[in-house]
């Protein structure tokens, strides 16, 4: 995420003392004992492409091919996921892993191209120079052609686009909406200028979904040192992830929009073909978890509880770190029953508040056993994780209390040891590119670090 909330929060007191007081009561809810205070059903519920649900012995016999390890009962642990977060599995899709800018533009502006029907896009931030400029005159461009585009944009996220942009994708034709207006009189009844859609959904034609970390801004107009050859740190763009999905859970991604449409009291979508049959393309088992302020808090409780299960390993990418003490806790516990703990944090931010609030948990964290590294040369912006080799996450949540508070997100759930091996050599990739912090090292780090992130642990609630 870019910074312009935490930004507009520190220079702008009225702005400050609005979203203080309009957020103080919100907490996240009690997480300690998860596993024994579920009530899970008998089974996980597996939803196929014609919406049955399967039994559950073959629910458990699809399950059992996803996995070929003996530690882990993954049908018990698919139920109680589901338990936590309310949301079943869908079966028969096709997950495409696009790791940085260029090759997820490439994919999306490719599906964009081929759109017959509609366009429906959300997105954090829209840009308006280089790469954001591109893709909105192929929106326009395909909005011409006869296919419908709807965009959601967040007013905080897209605050330093003119206005003048946005119109002239509505002076084209195309649907705009603006979620949550700064300005109160836009949106008079249900203004919560501190609730922000931090989403990136992008779907085409209802058959195929892109999700992830990806905003529209020049910033990936170039590639990170991921899997680079040249290794070269001149001109990099932003390390971040998405995600294509093709198959059943698509519909999951439409609903979201849909949803999120409606919430904002704006006017009816044009007439499309918004659910076509979706059949079953590829083998993967998913779960699409989102989560919204003064929800239930899905998106946190399946983190938490794949943390506390966990018998192997925990690998996390995550561009902002800023948990409570639930989640800490989770993870240094892992650490000290003998779980590979490892996570990857930015050694360059786009948000220095963040890093320091990040960083004050360190100390805490190596004491247990988690090992810290810091990507070097690009700004990371990757929101992933693989756990145990077959639980694997892509989506838009940072580790911190914004998402888990404050913002609506969105994350894919993948339950299969092939793409949880695709994410592992991804998390591997990023440990390339990465430094660890050595824990003596660490502890001889300036006052004026030490001071810096006590301040900013001081902010974590509104970070």
């Amino acid at each position: 995420m870019h910074n312009q909330f935490r930004v507009q929060f520190l220079k702008n007191p009225t702005l400050a003392a609005l979203c203080l007081l309009m957020s103080a009561c919100a907490s996240l809810p009690d997480v300690h004992y998860l596993k024994t205070s579920l009530d899970p059903q008998n089974s996980a519920s597996v939803q196929t492409a014609q919406g049955n649900t399967l039994s559950k012995q073959k629910t458990e016999s699809l399950l059992a091919q996803r996995l070929r390890s003996a530690k882990v009962d993954l049908p018990e642990l698919a139920a109680l996921e589901e338990a936590a977060t309310g949301r079943p599995l869908i079966a028969g899709n096709k997950l495409t892993l696009l790791n940085d800018g260029p090759k997820t533009m490439a994919a999306m502006m490719a599906a964009i191209k081929n759109a017959k029907d509609h366009i429906n896009l959300e997105t954090y931030i829209f840009d308006q120079e280089g790469l954001g400029g591109e893709f909105a005159d192929l929106l326009i461009q395909k909005q011409r052609e006869g296919v419908q585009v709807n965009i959601i944009y967040d007013s905080i996220g897209s605050l330093s686009t003119s206005p003048e942009f946005f119109q002239k994708l509505r002076d084209a034709g195309i649907s705009v909406v603006e979620f949550n207006p700064v300005n109160p009189f836009k949106r008079m009844i249900s203004w919560r200028l501190n609730n922000r859609d931090h989403r990136k959904i992008l779907v085409v034609d209802g058959m195929i979904a892109f999700t992830g970390g990806i905003n529209i801004t020049d910033d990936y107009s170039s590639a990170s040192l991921f899997r680079s050859r040249s290794k070269s740190r001149a001109n990099l763009g932003w390390r971040d992830t998405h995600i294509q999905v093709e198959g059943p859970a698509v519909a999951s991604f439409q609903w979201l929009f849909m949803q999120t449409w409606v919430s904002q009291k704006v006017d009816d979508l044009a007439a499309r073909k918004y659910f076509p049959p979706l059949k079953p393309v590829g083998d993967k088992i998913v779960r699409v978890i989102d989560s919204e302020p003064d929800g239930d808090y899905e998106i946190y409780k399946a983190y938490i509880l794949a943390m506390q299960e966990a018998k192997t390993s925990i690998h996390i990418t995550n561009s902002y770190f800023v948990p409570d003490a639930q989640m800490v806790d989770a993870l240094t516990k892992a650490a000290k029953r003998g779980v590979d703990v490892r996570i990857v944090f930015p050694g360059v931010s786009d948000a220095s508040l963040v890093r320091h609030a990040g960083r004050s948990f360190y100390t805490q964290l190596m004491a247990s056993g988690v090992r810290i590294f810091e990507l070097q040369a690009s700004v990371l912006h990757a929101k992933t994780a693989v756990i145990d080799g077959y639980w694997s996450t892509v989506g838009s949540t940072n580790l911190d209390m914004r998402s888990f508070l404050h913002n609506s997100e969105v994350n894919l759930i993948a339950i299969d040891q092939n793409f949880g091996a695709v994410m592992e050599s991804a998390f591997n990739e990023d440990l390339k590119n990465s430094l660890e912090i050595n824990p003596e090292k660490w502890e001889q780090r300036p006052t004026s670090d030490r001071i810096q992130e006590w301040m900013a642990r001081r902010l974590e609630y509104w970070l």
